[in-house]
């Protein structure tokens, strides 16, 4: 805490002076606040997003883009201010978050496209984590809610064949005999499938 001889907060002091142009006043009113913001950050940060982004870089970000608003900033005292910055650090990690889910997205449906030309994709091992974390669990679980969204727009025959060989993992003579089709019909079926799933990914992704 900024606090001067006698003990007083000075903090307020600081963003009367930030107020008054001074950068290096706002500077330290920052990095007053700098602890608590690492202490937010570690807290709030999901394991799974700790490789791609660490909880000091997030609260430089944050501290820069506070900079940058800072007129926005109508309190004057030390909770004020740390109430602000957290609304901002927590904004900020939504927002990293949302984009981490949006990758997923889109490498969900590059798997789909890569393999559209029927090679063998591994349903379970695409919506798998090494890492049950609870927050890990809500990422795969919002894929499979994408992939679950996607199936229920293709006919009928492509999700069965689709369900029958990556849940099921039946062969495609198995998937023949139960559809009354030969087997290779039964690859050809599974093929368009894969397609037309790959397409509603692609386009669930644009929404």
């Amino acid at each position: 805490m900024v606090r001067n001889g006698d003990g007083r907060d000075d903090l307020p002091q600081l963003l009367e002076a930030a107020r008054e142009g001074c950068g290096e006043s706002l500077g330290s009113a920052f990095e007053a606040c700098r602890q608590y913001l690492l202490l937010v950050a570690n807290q709030e940060l999901a394991p799974e997003l700790r490789p791609k982004a660490g909880a000091s870089d997030l609260v430089q970000d944050t501290l820069l883009e506070a900079q940058r608003d800072f007129g926005r900033f109508q309190g004057s005292t030390r909770r004020e201010l740390t109430a602000w910055l957290r609304d901002v650090l927590l904004n900020n990690l939504r927002d990293f978050r949302k984009s981490f889910l949006q990758t997923g997205k889109r490498q969900l449906s590059r798997e789909f496209a890569l393999h559209g030309a029927c090679a063998d994709w591994d349903w379970a091992g695409t919506l798998a984590t090494s890492d049950p974390s609870p927050s890990a669990l809500m990422v795969r679980a919002e894929e499979r809610e994408i992939v679950e969204r996607a199936l229920s727009e293709i006919p009928e025959d492509y999700r069965e064949v689709i369900r029958w060989r990556h849940e099921q993992g039946s062969s495609f003579e198995q998937i023949g005999r139960q559809m009354g089709r030969s087997s290779g019909a039964a690859k050809q079926l599974w093929c368009r499938a894969i397609k037309a799933l790959s397409r509603k990914l692609s386009a669930s992704h644009e929404r």
